[in-house]
């Protein structure tokens, strides 16, 4: 009778145990069942998504080394902002269709959760079915939404994160569905094919301003903005290739920086009931294609003091701020080391580079051809401009790299000399300027700095975590899981 009373009561107290945990507040859960967001923590109320587009590990490996590289000849690095959150994470890029993604499948799968072909922006491999974007959750909980970029507003990754394409290439439709939408910032660079690839539509600042925007494109009037204004696009006063915001190398003090554009947006977005913002450091990706270190280490570090601003108003809201920093993909197969130097390296050298490729190319190269005949024109004039732009002194270089120099500055003279296919001019100089390329590469190879690619590779990219449920971008993850994570950081319900 004892034994069985004992049995009785064992099995009472197991069944309130039980019902006791019932009733506490259980971690949401993640599309593999794992607990992901721990019980008792508040929701992510300010959060903000960094995305660095082609931007890896060699990528961030690089700018911190050449942070410690050109003021001292310590082997060490200079970590950035974000290098030291306190969670890191790793995430695969594959799309559908292949191991090497593009930046609008790669858009698609971190804003929407899923895997989609290269070139389509949020909608499935079939191009019929649409997929709704975390931003439209976020800004039907209430809460305000922004968008910001260094590259044009309606590229790959922005336009991800607003609108949905069978083609990212469909610039002008994706520039309207900007215009039509609700979100409360855009910032950075402009719009791509504003009146359509024929000049021949409505302008899409024209309709967006009937939405009810404020454009601005001045800096007094990016500085006259204040909270309570209504939606904002705010664009770069001074734009470079094609309509983006210039890369941070050529960026003078006064002009506005990525910075800048996320302080701007903070002081706009914030409100009681919170605030998404994705912001983007997009040419880093279009520096790596154009094989340029330089000017992609520069993008990262703008892109870090882009993430210290983040982080000054996350001290003010510890208990509700949640920061990431991810890549969407990594360009160029960057790496650090290069075969002509071995096992040293000299970024110092890199801080030797005063212009990016573009700015080279529109303030030095292009004038230069259009003042001279492909027959008088003679690399010796261009020699100075090359030592001031790229710190390339042409007479210390050995007769192998004089050669390739003057080789490439024949081709972009137009004088092909031996050889003209197309498949070997692509793979010596990737599409650009071949004077150019051929420079930075020498510049990037003297500091020991390697590329295999002008295009995306298929390398897993990382992510930092800082704040509110910071712990579950933590592991080796699929860049889809990141649509996940943040929904349930902000304790969002999607599909």
């Amino acid at each position: 009778m004892k034994k069985r009373i004992g049995i009785l009561l064992c099995a009472a107290a197991v069944v309130l145990c039980v019902s006791a945990l019932a009733c506490q507040p259980q971690p949401a859960k993640s599309l593999d069942g794992q607990n992901e967001v721990a019980a008792g923590k508040g929701q992510a109320k300010y959060v903000f998504l960094f995305i660095g587009d082609g931007m890896a590990m060699p990528q961030v490996s690089s700018a911190e080394v050449f942070s410690t590289a050109r003021s001292s000849k310590d082997i060490n690095i200079t970590r950035l902002g974000f290098t030291k959150f306190p969670v890191t994470g790793l995430a695969t890029t594959y799309d559908a269709g292949t191991f090497i993604t593009d930046s609008a499948s790669a858009g698609t799968a971190i804003a929407t959760g899923n895997k989609t072909l290269s070139g389509v922006i949020n909608m499935d491999a079939g191009k019929t079915q649409k997929f709704k974007p975390i931003t439209e959750y976020i800004h039907e909980a209430g809460m305000k939404v922004g968008i910001v970029s260094t590259v044009t507003l309606n590229h790959a990754t922005p336009a991800s994160f607003y609108a949905k394409a069978t083609s990212r290439s469909d610039y002008y439709d994706i520039a309207v569905q900007l215009a039509e939408s609700d979100f409360d910032y855009y910032g950075g660079g402009s719009l791509l094919q504003q009146t359509g690839k024929n000049k021949d539509k409505q302008d899409a600042l024209e309709i967006a301003k009937a939405n009810g925007f404020t454009y601005v494109n001045t800096k007094d009037g990016f500085n006259a903005l204040k909270p309570g204004g209504g939606k904002v696009i705010a664009i770069s006063p001074r734009l470079q290739d094609d309509g983006a915001m210039q890369y941070e190398i050529d960026r003078k003090p006064d002009e506005l920086s990525l910075a800048d554009f996320t302080r701007k947006g903070i002081e706009l977005l914030d409100n009681s009931k919170g605030f998404f913002m994705m912001i983007e450091g997009g040419k880093v990706d279009w520096a790596c294609h154009a094989n340029d270190a330089g000017a992609a280490i520069h993008d990262v570090l703008a892109m870090d003091a882009a993430i210290r601003v983040a982080l000054d108003f996350a001290a003010k809201h510890p208990k509700n701020t949640l920061i990431v920093v991810t890549g969407d993909h990594e360009t160029g197969g960057l790496t650090i080391g290069f075969a002509g130097t071995q096992y040293d390296t000299f970024f110092d050298k890199v801080a030797l580079q005063k212009k990016s490729y573009v700015a080279f190319d529109d303030e030095v190269l292009k004038p230069y051809k259009a003042g001279i005949s492909a027959a008088n024109a003679k690399l010796a004039d261009l020699l100075p401009s090359i030592k001031e732009s790229f710190g390339i002194d042409f007479d210390s270089l050995s007769a192998f790299q004089k050669e390739q120099i003057e080789f490439a500055f024949q081709r972009s003279m137009g004088n092909e000399q031996i050889r003209s296919f197309a498949e070997d001019k692509y793979l010596l100089y990737g599409g650009y300027e071949p004077l150019t390329v051929k420079l930075t590469q020498m510049m990037n190879q003297t500091a020991g700095i390697g590329w295999t690619s002008y295009a995306h590779t298929g390398v897993p990219v990382p992510t930092f975590a800082s704040g509110v449920h910071q712990e579950i971008f933590g592991g080796y993850y699929d860049n889809t899981d990141m649509f996940r994570k943040l929904a349930s950081a902000m304790n969002l319900k999607v599909l």
